[in-house]
């Protein structure tokens, strides 16, 4: 790196293409109304053409949301270039339903499924309490998802510790129980703490595990709202991230720009640091992802390129 790129801060060295281009991928929610269905939609057929390496389609409190996520991820696998994955839970279902949802998806085309523990109904963050019948943990439901068919298997992973978790370290043994049930990946709960994330992940190295793993990118341009997820999954919010909202409550406007500052230079920094899978948690929009993308140097691909 010549001394003029070494003065550029990490966005200016993407923008002049000295960093390398990371792959990305995207996580939708369901729609829970024709209004909404029709937001959903044009977020995906704007972020499309980026050729992301996967999309995922969430999973609601209890399995609230199984017929729409179905749905979605279906219509998605028709109509769409794109390599849809399906979040799927243990919460509120029998081993045997819930292997039932995994076939249908199997059979429909999905070759994908994003296996969490899940929450308990209308209650996020709440106390867990698996069925008798039912899978223990989202260890046990990778094991399952595999016993039917040879998915590949993402799992979650929380950089600053779950918040049920006595340690990091704890954290890390879980990890190792999930890729030896057969987990593929790890994509991360949101965070905004560039270091503490790097040290977790080189301690998850030094344990030996290898599976790629993709930090979870969250731009979001309400700060009182990301406080409200942030909460019930303990995400620590930095001291500057609030600084940088303060005062902004009736400027959107204003605060979309900041968001969009705030994820791109962490994106351009996590790049830099070997981070080459990005997924980012769309919230259903596609203008602030698509702008961050663009600066990392993912742009649109020919859709005979993509498919």
């Amino acid at each position: 790196m010549s001394p003029h790129e070494t003065a550029l801060g990490p966005v200016a060295r993407a923008g002049a293409g000295t960093a390398s281009r990371p792959s990305v991928s995207f996580e939708f929610s369901p729609p829970k109304t024709p209004e909404a269905e029709e937001s959903l939609w044009e977020a995906i057929r704007r972020l499309e053409p980026l050729n992301p390496s996967f999309v995922s389609v969430t999973y609601g409190a209890g399995g609230s949301t199984r017929e729409r996520t179905h749905r979605t991820v279906v219509r998605m696998l028709k109509e769409t270039t794109l390599r849809p994955a399906a979040h799927l839970t243990c919460v509120d279902a029998s081993k045997a339903q819930v292997d039932e949802v995994v076939q249908d998806y199997w059979d429909a085309g999905i070759r994908h499924i994003v296996a969490l523990r899940g929450d308990p109904p209308g209650s996020l963050g709440g106390v867990y309490q698996p069925r008798a019948d039912g899978y223990l943990n989202a260890t046990e439901l990778t094991a399952g998802i595999k016993s039917v068919a040879p998915f590949e298997v993402s799992v979650s992973l929380y950089p600053q510790k779950h918040p049920e978790s006595p340690s990091l370290d704890h954290d890390i043994d879980v990890l190792k129980a999930k890729v030896d049930a057969g987990a593929t990946r790890a994509i991360t709960q949101f965070f905004y703490d560039i270091d503490a994330f790097l040290f977790f992940t080189d301690k998850v190295r030094k344990a030996g595990i290898t599976i790629p793993i993709s930090p979870g990118i969250m731009p979001v341009s309400n700060f009182k709202g990301l406080k409200r997820m942030a909460a019930p999954c303990g995400i620590p919010l930095p001291g500057w991230l609030g600084n940088l909202f303060e005062g902004l409550d009736k400027d959107p406007e204003t605060r979309k720009l900041i968001a969009a500052s705030v994820a791109t230079e962490m994106c351009a920094r996590l790049v830099e640091e070997g981070y080459s899978d990005l997924h980012f948690y769309t919230l259903n929009r596609a203008d602030l992802v698509y702008a961050i993308c663009r600066v990392l140097g993912v742009r649109e691909v020919p859709t005979e390129q993509a498919a």
